[in-house]
């Protein structure tokens, strides 16, 4: 098979399209032939040598894909050959085939194209997980969503909108904080022009944010806790804005407020199977019924993952980019 493999870390131009071994699925795993993959933050830092894979994992770079099951391994019930799917990955989606647990698979939600549902693994999964199993999201509270336009800002913005939650987003640009509109945002923040937490703070009267979604770390620490809500809960997914930073306990104290940080890649695979188990539950039915969809700014060929990953370091796209597997 064909696959994008990273010989050495750096810029785009790191990722090659190559012939390599074809997979061959492990006991309770699956092989899937690839129709589409998409790319992530954790994409880009691994091609830069700063995210290797956790042991045992595909070394190419994709961490979500759909396609269709071409092979089952011993131990596996519930999914046929034929059948097609999406799926959670810890490595290898940005190729022709990839092995998967068959925990971490899922059907390709009715009314949604087998390409469109490569959007979905990884962004239903992390904002599921970090904004309702974690930060316990509530009917009426507020959620601050910062890259409202990304893929996991456009799917936290849906999700939260559907349970009752009100939504405020940061983003760059005027048309990317109109599409968050679109999808249901209530507040929103231009983070070149506008301080989060003074809009935060008008608002909504002064009581702040009951969640955030924050993928910067460092750069937004102490301002996120400044716009917590008295009982809030910070959820760190990303890193784009640093590694450390000073934290003011005084304020955490002082609103009884909480920091979680998690990521899904390195996680056992109990748990990311109770997290899938979790999204088709109750996620599933929305994307069915049509309260939720995937947000896809673009599709390119597997083979031009070096122009899909400039595009996101360029901030240039609103959702997610596929990569369609030849």
């Amino acid at each position: 098979m064909y696959a994008i493999t990273i010989p050495e870390p750096g810029g785009p131009e790191a990722l090659v399209w190559g012939e390599v071994p074809d997979p061959v699925p492990g006991e309770g795993e699956v092989l899937v032939e690839v129709v589409a993959s998409a790319v992530n933050r954790a994409d880009i830092m691994q091609r830069q040598g700063f995210y290797d894979p956790p042991p045992g994992a595909s070394s190419y770079p994709g961490l979500e894909c759909s396609g269709r099951i071409v092979g089952i391994g011993a131990g596996v019930s519930g999914w046929s050959v034929g059948d097609e799917v999406c799926a959670l990955l810890a490595g290898g989606g940005y190729a022709q085939k990839v092995a998967v647990p068959a925990g971490q698979l899922l059907p390709v939600p009715v009314g949604l194209d087998l390409k469109q549902a490569a959007a979905l693994p990884e962004v239903v999964c992390t904002v599921w997980s970090n904004v309702f199993m974690v930060a316990h999201l509530r009917p009426a509270e507020t959620l601050l969503v910062h890259g409202g336009s990304s893929g996991i800002g456009t799917m936290a913005i849906q999700l939260a909108k559907a349970v009752g939650a009100k939504v405020a987003v940061t983003a760059g640009s005027k048309d990317k904080l109109d599409y968050c509109a679109e999808l249901g945002a209530d507040i929103l923040i231009n983070y070149r022009e506008q301080d989060f937490v003074a809009e935060i703070e008008r608002a909504t009267g002064g009581a702040g944010a009951d969640v955030i979604l924050d993928n910067m770390g460092a750069k937004y620490l102490d301002r996120n806790v400044q716009a917590l809500a008295v009982n809030g809960r910070l959820a760190i997914i990303g890193m784009q804005g640093g590694i450390k930073a000073e934290l003011n306990i005084a304020a955490l104290l002082g609103k009884r407020a909480a920091i979680s940080a998690t990521s899904l890649r390195a996680r056992p695979l109990a748990e990311k199977a109770a997290i899938v188990a979790a999204v088709r539950e109750h996620v599933w039915p929305l994307i069915e019924a049509g309260q939720i969809r995937p947000v896809v700014d673009r599709e390119l060929p597997m083979s031009e993952a070096p122009a899909a990953h400039q595009v996101l370091e360029d901030s240039g796209h609103i959702g997610k980019v596929l990569l369609v597997a030849p």
